[in-house]
């Protein structure tokens, strides 16, 4: 009886322990070692063992003991995700790690999401990342023409992936959305429709992107005879103040009849700012968006919409990590997404 007891009391205990390796071991009836190398997908393992091991290891929940990992290896099987918290509105955010996240899934690797906010140094996660080594890759946003978090990733050797392009002649792995086209089909799509005098809510001047979205907004003028209105703020103002903006813009005498907007959650607030001027969308003025949801509309089913796949960008950039890690050449990694209009008929 008493053996019985502690037989129980030890069944208990291991049962709230987390499995290890032994368990996995004790239920399968191998070696310690064959359920190592059978993890780690070792040639001289056996098919059937290695599905026996796994099926064990997954009904368990086994998860590797990322401190030991790293003491065996060297490596963290980290991402680290550095992600501006001021990019959450409209699930940006949140769409990007559902995509890296996705790519993860049945790998080593794990996402850790390191949040900084875009008015602060955008060296200090990068550096802190380095110096810590607490991560095997990284994706990084925002990126600036000559990116510095590029460079010194680039030094250090540590596999990165971009969301968004430099301009500095490093070769790097990026995922990137097609600005120039955007904003090259919005223009044509608002003169088909009568607009001609059209103003741009653009990234801040600092982005690479800005000068994409330049180069395609200023073509579409000259090859559709239209002209700027300007817009004095971007799609990184406060949201409060784009809608001030608007409203002056269009209640004064120089008003466009038509927006480009680079933003979903922007696109909301010049939405306000027109009907606070006392004017329509779709009557006296129209607004071609892009948008990383398929939200706006929902508000104003006037609003000419694209659609930049976030997701699809966290998939791709997080594939690109892996492969960087694994050796891949980074001119290999590199991607662009064309815009989704909502309505071909737009």
């Amino acid at each position: 009886m008493k053996n019985k007891a502690n037989f129980g009391a030890t069944a208990t205990e291991a049962s709230r322990e987390r499995p290890t390796l032994k368990t996995i071991a004790f239920m399968t009836g191998l070696g310690i070692t064959t359920v190592s190398r059978a993890l780690k997908d070792a040639p001289d393992i056996g098919a059937e063992t290695k599905e026996r091991v796994r099926m064990v290891a997954s009904q368990l929940g086994y998860q590797p003991n990322r401190a030991g990992v790293r003491l065996r290896t060297g490596k963290t099987n980290v991402i680290a995700l550095v992600l501006s918290i001021d990019e959450e509105i409209m699930g940006f955010s949140s769409q990007l790690v559902f995509g890296i996240s996705e790519v993860l899934t049945g790998t080593p690797y794990h996402i850790v999401v390191t949040p900084h906010s875009h008015s602060k140094d955008p060296m200090l996660p990068v550096r802190y990342i380095l110096e810590t080594g607490s991560a095997d890759g990284v994706i990084i946003s925002r990126i600036e023409p000559d990116d510095p978090r590029v460079r010194l990733l680039s030094e250090r050797n540590m596999p990165f992936a971009t969301h968004g392009r430099t301009d500095s002649g490093l070769v790097h792995p990026f995922h990137d959305f097609d600005n120039e086209a955007f904003a090259h089909q919005a223009v044509q799509k608002l003169v088909a429709r009568g607009r001609k005098r059209i103003a741009l809510l653009q990234p801040p001047s600092k982005l690479t992107y800005y000068t994409h979205t330049r180069i395609g907004f200023q073509t579409g003028l000259h090859d559709y005879g239209a002209e700027e209105v300007p817009l004095r703020v971007t799609i990184d103002t406060p949201l409060e103040e784009i809608r001030n903006a608007v409203e002056t813009m269009m209640r004064s005498s120089n008003a466009p009849n038509g927006i480009v907007c680079l933003a979903g959650s922007a696109a909301i607030a010049v939405n306000a700012g027109i009907e606070a001027a006392g004017k329509r969308l779709g009557q006296d003025v129209d607004m071609a968006s892009k948008e990383s949801a398929p939200i706006l509309n929902w508000i104003r089913p006037e609003i000419i919409t694209a659609y930049e796949d976030v997701r699809h960008a966290g998939r791709e950039m997080a594939k690109a990590v892996i492969a960087r890690i694994d050796g891949v050449e980074p001119e290999l990694l590199q991607s662009i997404s064309q815009p989704v209009w909502a309505r071909p008929g737009n």
